[in-house]
């Protein structure tokens, strides 16, 4: 891929390169004190997220387990966890393709071993599965979307971008979804992103125009007022803007935003927001959020999309200290492959400018929420990005020289500890019975495991605890800090972690036969296309 793109880096983030990379915040209150009252009444509406995949649910690239994201996790720490509705997505292995499901699918039928003459056996029986997927969500019962009589409390959709969450509604996506073409060729779930939010935005019994958004949704919940105090909501968490950058590297593409960044068609072209575009889709959303009524509000930073196994980074650093590798590229393509010449990736210099512009991003919502506190509203920061720094295994945790003075890395909870080998940033690997490597990242290389999602969870706890949120046990019994998340649970239903398809080796060799073969990012991944 040529670096032709450099003339197009905004000039903010130009004048960063070769700056330190940016300090976590740690303290969720920024140091303002705000006046507490009582709490009172429980708000009926104890938690609400709005989000992206990340909030969704989505793993392996599917979302699928939505009772194990992190909302849902957070709420069954709360005590109120069979109050908390989410979408659910039951056949198949969800939207729009679980990667997990096709390995284990493959290796009923094959073994953990493909041999060469298996290869267009096996293309076939792959290529039925996706048949088969496409077919339950286009035609058959997946087509179909339940009619709820409430909102959603997890407000997110995988995919999703600042603009999305400002314009998309339920007759938008509705819209979009054309008669689908069982297309032998291309067999993807059309329109999946559009199906899949169709089931977390209010159905027509709650939204008969269908026109509401995911932040209009949230406004409504606010409204539903019980504790006397104006609160519809106790807690609102916003984790948005990871889609506004996070298509460098799963389409391993850098084209910064320029006009109709702000267009929900033509915004498709980019991959990586310009700072000043972000920052005026930050401002729209900020402002709607102020209109609901939530007695608290968390914001989490965006995560650096560099550190995920998705791209993998080539050979040594570019320096010794420097956090980059000269080109990022499929985590399946070792060193000795790699050419530049052949091989998708971006540069060590593109990532960089990439993290650098997340780092704006993350300032930009530092900034509102400081200036919220100071205007005396309960909102708080949650650093997800230094969170994942401190969990980053090849940019800090295995070379010294590259960590910044702030650098620690983050202590596992003991239950995660304990499993063998201790779960890493890593892609996650198998030797045929058991995982030898990784653990946070699930198989789409991109988005948390369930014990990961647990870690997300955790941290969001500790913040609600600095805010007076109290958490019950399911009896209804209050809980006395620390709160810690039931991480054996996680564990137990964490089934990549248990059990690792045995088809998966140190090598990704069935990952490298699926993309090549069976285009599997572009059917899992890419967002815009």
């Amino acid at each position: 891929m040529a670096d032709h793109m450099h003339a197009h880096t905004p000039d903010e983030v130009l004048a960063g390169r070769g700056q330190p990379p940016r300090e976590p915040v740690t303290d969720p209150t920024l140091g303002i004190a705000i006046a507490h009252p009582e709490p009172g009444q429980e708000p009926r509406h104890r938690l609400v997220t709005i989000g992206d995949s990340l909030t969704h649910g989505f793993q392996s690239g599917a979302v699928f387990n939505t009772d194990l994201s992190y909302p849902a996790i957070i709420a069954h720490e709360l005590g109120s966890g069979s109050d908390f509705r989410f979408p659910v997505y039951p056949g198949y292995g969800g939207l729009p393709l679980n990667i997990e499901l096709l390995l284990r699918e493959l290796q009923e039928r094959f073994g953990t071993d493909l041999d060469w003459w298996e290869v267009p056996l096996a293309l076939f029986h792959a290529r039925k599965f996706l048949d088969e997927v496409e077919d339950y969500w286009e035609r058959g019962p997946g087509s179909v979307v339940p009619q709820l009589n409430a909102i959603n409390h997890n407000l997110s959709v995988y995919g999703w971008d600042l603009r999305d969450v400002l314009e998309k509604s339920a007759k938008i996506c509705q819209d979009a979804i054309a008669t689908p073409t069982d297309n032998l060729l291309r067999q993807t779930v059309e329109n999946n992103g559009d199906r899949a939010a169709l089931r977390v935005l209010p159905s027509s019994t709650v939204d008969r125009g269908g026109t509401m958004t995911l932040l209009s949704a949230a406004r409504r919940l606010g409204e539903d007022r019980s504790d006397g105090s104006g609160h519809g909501i106790e807690t609102l968490i916003v984790f948005l803007g990871a889609n506004n950058a996070l298509q460098t590297v799963t389409q391993l593409r850098v084209e910064w935003s320029d006009e109709g960044y702000d267009d929900l068609e033509r915004k498709k072209a980019y991959t990586v927001w310009n700072p000043v575009h972000f920052k005026d889709e930050l401002r729209q959303v900020a402002a709607q959020v102020r209109q609901i009524a939530a007695r608290h509000v968390i914001w989490c930073t965006v995560p650096h999309v560099t550190i995920p196994p998705i791209a993998r980074g080539i050979g040594g650093k570019t320096a010794p200290g420097s956090r980059y590798f000269p080109y990022y590229t499929r985590p399946w393509i070792d060193d000795d492959t790699f050419n530049h010449v052949i091989h998708p990736h971006i540069t060590g210099q593109q990532a960089e400018d990439v993290d650098r512009a997340i780092d704006l991003y993350n300032d930009a919502i530092t900034d509102h929420v400081r200036a919220a506190r100071t205007a005396g509203a309960d909102w708080f920061l949650m650093d997800t990005a230094g969170l994942l720094d401190r969990l980053a295994s090849r940019r800090y945790m295995k070379d010294m020289t590259a960590r910044p003075p702030w650098w620690r890395p983050y202590q596992l909870p003991p239950q995660l500890q304990a499993l063998a080998p201790e779960p890493t940033s890593r892609f996650i690997t198998s030797d045929g019975t058991r995982r030898t490597g990784g653990g946070l990242f699930s198989l789409d290389g991109v988005h948390p495991t369930t014990i990961a999602y647990g870690i997300v969870a955790q941290e969001l706890i500790n913040v609600m605890l600095t805010a007076g949120v109290r958490f019950r046990h399911s009896d209804g019994s209050a809980r006395t800090a620390p709160v810690m998340v039931d991480f054996e649970r996680l564990i137990r239903r964490d089934t990549l972690v248990n059990q690792p398809p045995g088809n998966l080796d140190a090598t990704l060799d069935i990952l490298a036969w699926a993309q090549s073969a069976l285009g599997l990012l572009k059917r899992t991944l890419y967002f815009r296309v």
